[in-house]
């Protein structure tokens, strides 16, 4: 077989051919003189086999030597994004003066955050290290690991990007809507190549399963030991129009002395195993052989697997298909043109077509079963959709589980798909929707193949990376050899001397306290990063107590008031019943209008600093509301 291996040197991407044997037996790279080689585990069960020690060869150094020795470079570990929320993933890897950057994603704003977009992670970290920045690697295409590319790569130095086939069309068909992004270096892998970096790092990959086709996990080859980051995954033993994970490889990993696994903790606290996403085709196909009249469902865009047997069932039962939602209609379009969807063009319906067709023969797919605002199927039930309407005989499926903080507004959702006659069904009915990610005997088989000396739950909230933890010390890994960092926390390598006197050296892992910037970078529409926190309390108090202006027009030399002061309020009260209110705000601000300061009577600053603060005092007495007072002087 003839595999591409890759090199990366002094800024330049090569691929020369080199023959290979099957990746579990490829040779390793030649230690270099400078470094020590890691020694084979003896033989014996897990738990005393690896005994969590990355013992390397006896250095010739004095007995007498009482300090612990820094023998090669250290090895940090920062987490920018993913390790205090589900989303904004974004990993560094740095050796030395080198730097791999692992997935680039954006986290959707909470409901505190009005008028936010999307968030993304804060690269401040790395403003000074452009240089040291070697490559990035995107484990999959979803928008919580590729989001951020567009408004990063340009701030990085735009460097060589390595992602599967399926993630690298995403990529560019995102990255192609933003204008002041930089052309994309992207070289596509496979679970057979090897990325390298330098002669101190290498990077191989194997294969593993999510919601998407071509998910990879990256395995960093670096002098003190592997680093394996697993990305997103789950166990399918038969996934849709996608190869299974490479257990068998996985397996191997397990004898090659792992000095760290990063592993996906998003469905930690969920026992058992995760379901194949063949299996809810199953079951889909049972309901469609029941149910009469228009099939619509609800699922995410990203689902592709999902929306394959969507397709085959379509087939199947001489139903048509109308795909809606821009991001439906463009993931669609890319698998289907790179091959991961496979269908007959001719079995989509355009929305001009969509009432010609019988009931029985539709299937409308979109998205917004979280209840999204502007999802498509919140639009239905809104009647603001321009060609889908609700009507008895409709059945509405909901083929996703509930995101935690979802459950409101999916259940207003629900309720009002059924006023409008519509039946619904949804996954706590029937087996209509498959997790991405590992279930908790899916997580422990995985830290049991790895065998890692050291663990770190990453990508979820704190809690479920806890539960991450807490399943890898039943698998017997020490509690001290866990790090549950926080975001921009870093996790630090070295080796130093395992015993005074002895001639072997181990690999020391520590969770440190340093900490780099990583809170949220917010977008919102073309600007990054100009919302700051201020200006989203500003906006969280107008949205929660409203606002009044208040306008005062003064001589502009004795700063004398002119005129009677205008008051506005939004949000705040109606002014026309509340007239009391309004003149007692009016008398206090002429009050504050005449206490002018004596050396400057038309210091502007000065009247609006009191009209804010005696204003608001005023209105909270009289309301217990704090509504954002905004003062507008006008010298004439």
């Amino acid at each position: 077989m003839v595999s591409k291996y890759k090199s990366y040197n002094s800024g330049a991407v090569s691929s020369v051919s080199v023959s290979s044997s099957p990746v579990s037996s490829r040779p390793r790279p030649a230690s270099s003189s400078s470094r020590l080689s890691p020694m084979r585990r003896s033989s014996g069960n897990y738990q005393k086999r690896n005994n969590y020690k990355n013992l390397v060869t006896p250095v010739s150094r004095s007995v007498t030597e009482k300090k612990v020795l820094d023998l090669a470079g250290k090895l940090r570990v920062i987490v920018l994004g993913g390790l205090e929320e589900v989303g904004r993933n974004m990993t560094l890897i740095e050796y030395e003066k080198e730097i791999i950057i692992i997935d680039m994603g954006l986290q959707f704003p909470e409901e505190d955050m009005p008028g936010i977009d999307y968030i993304i992670p804060n690269i401040s970290y790395l403003e000074d290290k452009k240089d040291r920045v070697k490559a990035v690697f995107i484990t999959h295409g979803h928008y919580d690991h590729i989001g951020g590319i567009p408004h990063i790569m340009g701030e990085i130095g735009n460097p060589p990007m390595f992602m599967g086939k399926m993630t690298a069309g995403l990529v560019q068909k995102r990255n192609i809507e933003f204008k002041k992004a930089p052309v994309l270096k992207i070289k596509e892998i496979t679970e057979l190549d090897r990325v390298k970096i330098s002669d101190k790092i290498q990077v191989e990959f194997f294969r593993v399963n999510h919601s998407i086709p071509d998910c990879f996990a990256i395995i960093i080859n670096t002098p003190l030991g592997k680093v394996i980051h697993t990305g997103d995954f789950k166990i399918d033993f038969s996934p849709v129009n996608d190869k299974p994970a490479d257990l068998n490889r996985i397996a191997q990993l397990g004898a090659e002395n792992i000095l760290l696994l990063m592993s996906d903790s998003t469905d930690a606290t969920h026992s058992g195993y995760q379901v194949s996403e063949s299996a809810i085709g199953d079951e889909m196909g049972k309901l469609f052989d029941k149910i009469e009249g228009r099939i619509i469902i609800g699922t995410f865009a990203s689902q592709l697997s999902r929306v394959q047997k969507i397709f085959d069932l379509a087939k199947k039962y001489g139903r048509r298909v109308s795909l809606q939602g821009r991001s439906m209609n463009d993931n669609v379009d890319v698998a289907h043109k790179i091959g991961y969807l496979k269908f007959d063009p001719k079995i989509l319906i355009e929305d001009k077509d969509l009432n010609r067709v019988k009931d029985d023969n539709i299937i409308i797919i979109g998205t917004g079963a979280q209840g999204e605002s502007n999802a498509f199927l919140s639009r239905v039930v809104n009647n603001e959709h321009r060609v889908v309407h609700l009507k008895p005989g409709d059945t509405v499926i909901f083929s996703s589980s509930v995101i935690p903080g979802n459950e409101r507004s999916i259940q207003n959702l629900m309720d009002m798909v059924v006023r409008q006659g519509a039946k619904i069904i949804h996954y706590k009915m029937m087996d209509i929707h498959a997790g991405g990610h590992a279930k908790a005997e899916d997580l422990k088989l995985m830290m049991r193949l790895i065998k890692p000396q050291y663990f770190m739950p990453i990508e979820a909230n704190h809690y479920m990376l806890q539960a991450h933890a807490e399943l890898a010390e039943k698998i017997g890994i020490p509690k001290e050899n866990i790090f549950v960092a926080d975001n921009g926390q870093v996790v630090e390598f070295k080796k130093g001397q395992k015993s005074i006197g002895l001639k072997k050296y181990e690999v020391v892992g520590k969770l440190t306290g340093e900490k780099v910037p990583s809170d949220y970078v917010m977008v919102d529409g073309l600007g990054v990063g100009d919302v700051s926190a201020i200006v989203l309390r500003d906006r969280r108090v107008m949205s929660e107590d409203g606002m009044i202006v208040v306008i005062v027009t003064i001589d502009s030399k004795t700063g004398d008031l002119i005129g009677s002061p205008d008051l506005i309020s939004r949000g705040f009260i109606y002014m026309k019943e509340n007239r009391d209110l309004i003149e007692k705000t009016r008398a206090k601000v002429k009050a504050i209008a005449r206490d002018k300061n004596p050396n400057t009577p038309a210091d502007d600053d000065f009247i609006k600093n009191k009209i804010r603060n005696e204003v608001g005092q005023l209105l909270f007495i009289a309301t217990k509301r704090r509504p954002m007072v905004l003062p507008v002087v006008i010298k004439v």
